[in-house]
Parts: structure tokens; C-alpha cells; sequence
């Protein structure tokens, strides 16, 4: 699976994100596609908070990171992406 951020601000990019794994199977492994200079930070932080795996850049696919759904996550708020519900 992709998710395409290109061009989107990380709390932009988290949104879609979720909307885009929301109802996919745990394992999937997902390639985010991730122009904002603070996505390197961002993405394992956010899936350090909810419980998915990430998995790093994409070698030789700059800029894409990986990172493999997990079951049982925590869910974020429908309007901010960094705060648990």
C-alpha cells in the first residue's frame, strides 16, 4: 500500500495516513511517500505513539518510509493526529 504526502505538512500527511490505513489489515506494509523535512522524526514518532512498526526509509526511493501495521493499536483523535484518544 502507498499513502502519497508529497507536498503536505506532517500533521497533513498523519491524517491521510490514517484515513488511508483505516479498515487495512494488520501486516500490511505501507511505503508513505513524505516530502516535509520533518517526516524522518515524525513517522516513527507517531507510530511509536499508536503501535505500528516503522520500518525507515525506502533504500534508494527517497523520500519514502515504510512501516508495517500493527494489530491492536492506539487510535488518535479524529481532528489531531499526535494525541491519543
Amino acid at each position: 500500500m502507498t499513502v502519497d504526502g508529497t507536498g503536505l505538512l506532517c500533521v497533513t500527511l498523519l491524517l491521510r495516513l490514517r484515513k488511508e490505513i483505516d479498515g487495512a489489515t494488520p501486516g500490511t506494509v505501507v511505503h508513505v511517500i513524505a516530502t516535509d523535512p520533518a517526516a524522518p522524526l515524525d513517522l516513527p514518532a507517531w507510530c511509536h505513539m499508536t503501535g505500528h512498526h516503522y520500518l525507515g526509509p525506502v533504500p534508494d526511493q527517497r523520500p519514502v518510509y515504510a512501516l508495517r501495521l500493527a494489530p491492536d493499536t492506539r487510535p488518535t483523535r479524529p481532528d489531531a493526529p499526535w494525541h491519543t484518544t
